[in-house]
């Protein structure tokens, strides 16, 4: 079975490719902006493509024909697509756009990985059912796109995931736990904000739980995150306790301090009870997901 995975340099598609090679039952094709930056180049094929381009999307999926397309590039800098709206929409809905139409040609198979900032954060945490209210253009991207998704004329699922934390074989690129780590080391203060509420997601449990979908060819919404809820407060004093870091240098600061372009939910989170009955999904915890953090950033 051929399965096409798109934004492939990013921290879900880095853990996606050796997931689906592991299981054998798959024939992998990466996509990403640009040259590949994965190490691992064995046993699948890389295209650099621009997914903003519905001529180089349909000739990327006539070339492949693919069984099932796991949609997992965006711009999802969440200020950066308060600011850029244009280039946002461009990427998170038109590319969406191109791509839904070429799966339909195909009849393939199609998840769309998705976000908790679908949600405007007043009644969280959320289920599959709960109404979507984005309070910021990401999320209103993002509302779009999984419409584009629903109302097409193939199969799919739709992935909301919250806040993926893992390691990334890109220098340039971090997460919550790497930015805290890396700072504390050098003994420098950290600003953390202690009133938003998430669920964290391990990234080997979002690809572990977009595989269970691809294998099932399970339709619908899937809240796949982690179980505990947290804010990025408590996060980064459980980071600076695991690498017994200096917790003094954790700040923690209101939201209203910081001032950023795009609203934030202030309580989002996921329930993850359908995924767990449905797909025999079994996330982490984040002190587990901490000690694979560490194994993968020794290695």
């Amino acid at each position: 079975m051929k399965i096409l995975i798109t934004g492939s340099n990013g921290l879900l598609g880095q853990h996606l490719i050796p997931l689906l090679l592991q299981d054998g039952n798959y024939e992998v094709v990466a996509t990403g902006r640009g040259p590949n930056r994965f190490p691992l180049r064995d046993n699948y094929t890389y295209e650099a493509v621009n997914l903003r381009d519905a001529g180089s999307v349909n000739q990327l999926i006539d070339k492949h024909q693919p069984d099932i397309i796991i949609h997992g590039g965006a711009m999802s800098q969440v200020d950066e697509c308060e600011k850029n709206k244009d280039a946002c929409w461009d990427t998170n809905v038109g590319a969406t756009r191109y791509l839904v139409h070429a799966a339909e040609k195909y009849n393939a198979f199609f998840i769309f990985l998705s976000t908790d900032f679908v949600f405007d954060g007043l009644q969280g945490p959320y289920t599959e059912e709960s109404i979507v209210n984005p309070i910021n253009y990401y999320g209103t991207s993002k509302v779009a796109a999984e419409r584009l998704v629903h109302n097409s004329k193939t199969s799919w699922a739709i992935v909301r995931t919250v806040l993926v934390y893992g390691v990334v074989a890109d220098p340039h690129r971090s997460n919550m736990i790497t930015w805290v780590k890396n700072n504390l080391q050098q003994g420098k203060k950290v600003k953390v904000v202690d009133d938003q509420w998430r669920t964290p997601t391990l990234c080997h449990d979002l690809a572990k739980g977009c595989l269970l979908i691809a294998a099932k060819k399970a339709t619908g919404y899937f809240n796949i995150s982690g179980k505990d809820m947290l804010t990025p407060y408590d996060m980064a004093m459980q980071t600076a306790a695991y690498f017994k870091l200096d917790p003094s240098l954790v700040e923690k600061i209101s939201s209203r301090s910081l001032a950023q372009p795009a609203a934030r939910p202030a309580k989002t989170g996921l329930v993850i009870d359908k995924a767990i009955k449905e797909l025999g999904y079994e996330p982490r915890t984040f002190a587990e997901g901490l000690d694979i953090v560490a194994g993968e950033l020794n290695a």
